[in-house]
């Protein structure tokens, strides 16, 4: 993954940032204060909040190193300035008309670190953001996964 582009919203950067300072902030210093307390509760062999409390702090440790990572080689798309509305290209709202079951798709290309199906956030190098990037209102398209082939026109393009 360090060829590929860390491409995200500015949305999915505050979501980041917010995620890392908490850790900082909030969730590390209080792990400390439990593992400090259970330190001082003597034999550590079998102390469970100790025990415990150091796994919690190297995950913790691991997230942020990861997060700090990640924002570092953040390429924040601010898509609200896109002029080209009609072509799809990162951070667009894109609405889909299923040609095969006359159902709609509405979906969101965004960076890798802000995917959330529930809300139609895809990764723009998913198949299915490949497919329209650069794609115009209006065009069709077709899409191949590992479970089906389906066509899409495109009926809707915004960007927020």
């Amino acid at each position: 993954m360090a060829d590929i582009k860390n491409y995200i919203t500015p949305e999915g950067y505050a979501a980041l940032e917010k995620e890392f300072q908490y850790l900082i902030k909030v969730d590390r210093p209080e792990v400390v204060r439990v593992v400090s307390w259970a330190a001082g509760n003597g034999d550590r062999s079998e102390n469970g909040d100790y025990i415990y409390g150091k796994k919690r702090l190297r995950q913790i440790d691991g997230r942020i190193r990861f997060l700090t990572k990640r924002m570092e080689s953040a390429e924040i798309v601010y898509s609200h300035t896109q002029t080209n509305t009609e072509k799809v290209y990162f951070g667009a709202w894109v609405t889909l008309f299923n040609l095969g079951d006359d159902s709609e798709l509405h979906i969101r290309i965004v960076g890798q670190d802000e995917l959330d199906p529930t809300q139609g956030y895809i990764s723009w190098i998913s198949p299915m953001a490949k497919a329209l990037l650069g794609k115009n209102l209006g065009d069709s398209i077709r899409v191949v996964t590992p479970g089906a082939e389906t066509e899409y026109e495109i009926i809707d393009i915004r960007y927020a």
